[in-house]
């Protein structure tokens, strides 16, 4: 007797590395690059976006990436800068957890300092934010918020509780997106 298992498994947990490069967020520009290189990049943007839209699981990915969790990567068919564009959109604002007893401490010279994020920043603009957290000896997680923190105080947004979209809102505010014509 053969038993057979219809578990899906969504193709961004068989290939993570495809969904969390970076040069899907950030991609260089077409004169950084050859143009097999070039090529290959585009190739995989698409691919991945064929593989988000193609998934059972989009819409509740996408909900929780826009309204519940700030994710890294590629998720949903969206970058972070499109779920940011959705969240603007619907004026709501992801607030990050606090580490809690139980948060694993960071095991180099002490705390990032904010200033000093945002100097390297300065000092290296082309930077990802894996090269910049590779310079501090920090996670990159630790570079994000640094910067989310410096760009919510440039803007003069302040956290503040608002209420939570529907899903139907966030599917709105998606379809809006250029980015999502990729594939």
């Amino acid at each position: 007797m053969t038993i057979m298992d219809d578990t899906y498994v969504p193709p961004c947990a068989n290939e993570p590395e495809a969904f969390l490069d970076e040069r899907l967020q950030s991609p260089p520009t077409r004169t950084d690059m050859s143009r097999a290189e070039w090529e290959r990049l585009t190739q995989q943007r698409a691919d991945v976006h064929r593989y988000c839209a193609g998934c059972p699981y989009l819409v509740d990915c996408l909900y929780r990436a826009v309204v519940e969790v700030d994710v890294f990567g590629y998720a949903a068919c969206t970058t972070e800068a499109d779920r940011r564009q959705i969240r603007r959109k619907l004026g709501i604002e992801i607030m990050q957890p606090t580490a809690g007893p139980f948060a694993s401490p960071r095991t180099g010279a002490g705390p990032i300092d904010h200033e000093t994020v945002l100097a390297l920043r300065q000092a290296h603009p082309n930077d990802t934010c894996i090269q910049l957290a590779q310079r501090l000896g920090c996670s990159t997680s630790t570079v994000k918020r640094h910067l989310r923190r410096a760009r919510q105080a440039q803007s003069g947004m302040s956290p503040q509780e608002s209420r939570t979209p529907t899903v139907e809102e966030v599917l709105d505010c998606f379809d809006e997106l250029e980015s999502r014509r990729i594939a």
